[in-house]
């Protein structure tokens, strides 16, 4: 087992889905199969437009023939291990090259920074994530921000990681992820109810929206952006029990079974579609959206 970087980029040629699975040609298959049991670090290259660089983690279950495409192989993600960077980490910053791996006896980027699979050493790795994962800015939802008790009021310390056993194994705490996740779906929808397209801040300074999963992590739902959704409330009360959904053109669906059909129109916003982030790769994926109509949608 071993640490790994695998390249990808959003308009990939390769049958990718980040979350589930990573296709590759067999000249890396000895590379892949180290990584089994392991994490790996998702990069984008340089070359491409408002790159991520290293924008997320995950954990390789095991590496099988790809079925559909004879000669290539698929990296499956273990379910549930997909996270995306709270910061998506540059390739280097004012101290240098992140990924110390790459450089050559001289100090110079070689050419396996072009490698599309490359290990990573622990040092790089724990490097990598404390720059993508720290956050100084509290991350979790406050009951009644607005009238702390007295005596009982505390600040949230940073989400810190003291060492780097500690940093692996928090990578898969269900409080830390919700976290992230968190903090990443609302950035991507500007702290916007992707329904009703109200921004409601509370006197605390905070968003009065959560971070739903489309597909929910009891299922199987990956931590990743595009099965997330910024919904008010109500907005996420009802999706979760199926009186709304969303097509993949993200039209708004309201159900049959909705008691007060007239008065759901009206809390959606008037374009009758969700509002999507800008990015292309942030916005729900179709993929999670079918899962959704099928499985909790009340047609």
């Amino acid at each position: 087992m071993g640490f790994g970087v695998f390249i990808h980029r959003s308009d990939s040629i390769y049958d990718d889905s980040p979350a589930e699975r990573y296709q590759f040609p067999p000249q890396y298959l000895g590379r892949v199969e180290a990584c089994v049991g392991d994490w790996i670090v998702y990069y984008e290259p340089r070359k491409i437009a408002e790159t991520r660089g290293y924008f997320a983690i995950a954990k390789v279950e095991r590496v099988v023939p790809d079925p559909t495409a004879p000669g290539m192989y698929l990296a499956l993600i273990k379910p549930g291990s997909y996270l995306d960077f709270v910061h998506p980490v540059p390739f280097s910053d004012a101290d240098g090259v992140i990924e110390r791996g790459v450089l050559n006896e001289e100090g110079r980027i070689s050419g396996r920074a072009q490698a599309a699979v490359r290990a990573l050493s622990p040092d790089d790795f724990y490097r990598i994530i404390r720059l993508g994962l720290d956050d100084s800015e509290p991350l979790l939802p406050r009951v009644d921000d607005d009238a702390p008790i007295a005596g009982f009021h505390e600040e949230q310390a940073p989400f810190t990681f003291e060492q780097p056993r500690e940093r692996v194994s928090s990578l898969s705490s269900r409080i830390v992820r919700d976290r992230i996740f968190r903090r990443v779906v609302l950035r991507a929808y500007d702290e916007r109810c992707a329904i009703s397209g109200l921004k409601l801040i509370n006197g605390g300074g905070r968003a009065e929206v959560a971070a739903a999963h489309i597909r929910p992590v009891e299922a199987n739902g990956p931590d990743i952006i595009s099965n997330g959704l910024a919904l008010s409330g109500t907005a996420h009360w009802m999706f979760d029990r199926g009186l709304i959904s969303l097509s993949d053109d993200l039209e708004i669906l309201i159900s049959r079974q909705a008691n007060d059909p007239d008065g759901v129109r009206a809390f959606v916003n008037r374009s009758g579609r969700a509002i999507a982030p800008k990015k292309a790769f942030e916005r729900p994926h179709p993929h999670f959206l079918q899962w959704h109509r099928e499985h909790c949608f009340k047609q």
